[in-house]
This record gives structure tokens, C-alpha cells and sequence, in this order.
């Protein structure tokens, strides 16, 4: 799995990417709280991140959408050392993984994603920020930057009418409107989550304006994948019409 940083870098106000959320990268350890502990048997470092680890060769081995974006990243010239890209962390129990541009590395959060399928969707989602840094030159310092690989990771992975409607974005008399919606609002979250400095309002506009042209993007997984549904073989599938091998 990953090497750690060697060295804790300061991050200053203007650099604030969402660390808080990760303390590991701050060289720091965070303790459980007792219910963490009583109801998930949070603290047992080791155990946590050896149990991660393995979840995560798992989905690299099994997993079709984690096996496309491998073949994408490879194909576009940044192919993944699991040792060096993949890093299982302790994190803020608000999120459940991330991605550092600084050092460019995947984070699963140990003690938060405790299945495969939890470490699938995460690695998914990351990779795809991973991609857009490696492929399209991503600025993780520039708001429409941001709000773009935020929507596509939405898009291309999370979204469905299921979800949608489990979040209050959907109606049965609005399916039409629900993913676009849906997507909007998980951007938004992820947005705010890494860019305190960031208010509501200042996101959601420039989600809007980045909006359609990002929403149609659907490279490298080539179709938006819906749940229970045989989407992710297809795209599996149809990997070698964008040169993924």
C-alpha cells in the first residue's frame, strides 16, 4: 500500500484543500470516540487498516469499474503502484475518502469504509479526480476545476433514481430532473467539504456554470452506471473503443 509522506507539509489558509479531514496527513493520530468504539470497534488501528488493504487488492482485482480506471490511467500515462498511490488512513468520520493532489495519492479511510463495496465506490470516485489530474491538467486551486471532476465523479458512479429519491432529490414525477439534481447536490457536498473558505452560494454557482459541458463528459467509463444494473461489465466491456487495454 502506500508510503506515507515522509514530512507533514504546512497547509496555509489559501491551500486549505479538505486536510482537517484527514489528520494522518498532518502527521497526526485522531482517537475514537467511545461510540465509534462501542458500536464499530473503532480504534483497532491496525486491524482497521490491514482489513482496508485488503478490501482495497480486492476491488483491484475483481472490481470492473476499478479495473477500467486502472486501464485508463495506465493508457493515459499514469498507471497506479498500489503501494505508492493507495494510502488506508484514519480520517474525520465526515468523509470516507479523498484524494491529495499534493501528493498525488488515494485515500480510504479505514475507519469509516469497512466494506468492498464502500472501498469500490471510493476508489471509483477517486480515480476519476486522479484521471482528470493526470489527463486534462486538473487545478485543485481552481473553483471550476474542482466543481467539474466533483460533478463527473458524481455522474459517472454515485447517482440513481434509488439514491436519489433516498436523499429527497427525486420524486416519481420527476425522473427526468432527478440525476442532473442528484449530482448538483453531491458536487455541491464535496465542494464544501474541501473548500471551507467556500460559501454555499459561491459553490453553487459555479457548479451551475461548469455544469452541462462536465455533466456530458463521461470519459473514461464511458456511460453512467446505474445500480443493479449490468453497467459496470458493459463499460468493462467496451474499454477497448477508448484505447483502454
Amino acid at each position: 500500500m502506500a508510503e506515507k509522506p515522509s514530512e507533514s507539509i504546512p497547509v496555509d489558509k489559501e491551500d486549505d484543500w479538505g486536510y482537517d479531514l484527514y489528520p494522518e496527513r498532518r502527521g497526526e493520530t485522531p482517537r475514537p470516540k467511545w461510540w465509534q468504539m462501542a458500536l464499530f470497534g473503532a480504534g483497532q488501528t491496525n486491524t482497521e487498516r490491514t482489513t482496508c488493504e485488503r478490501n482495497v487488492y480486492y476491488c483491484f482485482q475483481n472490481s470492473p469499474l476499478v479495473k477500467l480506471m486502472y486501464s485508463a490511467l495506465k493508457a493515459s500515462g499514469c498507471e497506479i503502484d498500489l503501494r505508492r498511490h493507495i494510502a488506508c488512513e484514519l480520517c474525520d468520520i465526515k468523509v470516507s475518502g479523498g484524494y491529495d493532489p499534493r501528493f498525488n495519492q488515494i485515500v480510504v479511510c479505514q475507519n469509516v469504509a469497512r466494506s468492498k463495496g464502500m472501498v469500490q465506490g471510493i476508489l471509483v470516485h477517486e480515480m476519476i479526480h486522479m484521471f482528470d489530474a493526470c489527463r486534462h491538467e486538473l487545478n485543485f486551486k481552481d473553483l471550476n476545476h474542482l466543481a467539474c471532476t466533483e460533478i463527473r465523479a458524481a455522474n459517472l458512479t454515485h447517482c440513481s433514481f434509488m439514491s436519489a429519491m433516498t436523499q429527497g432529490d427525486a420524486s416519481f414525477f420527476r425522473i427526468q430532473k432527478q440525476h442532473a439534481e442528484c449530482v448538483k447536490n453531491k458536487a455541491l457536498g464535496s465542494v464544501m467539504a474541501v473548500r471551507p473558505d467556500v460559501t454555499k452560494e459561491e459553490a453553487l454557482a459555479v457548479i451551475d456554470k461548469v455544469f452541462l459541458k462536465c455533466y456530458n463528459d463521461l470519459e473514461p467509463i464511458g456511460r453512467r452506471v446505474r445500480r443493479n444494473s449490468p453497467d459496470m461489465m458493459r463499460a468493462y466491456n467496451e474499454k477497448g473503443n477508448y484505447g483502454y487495454d
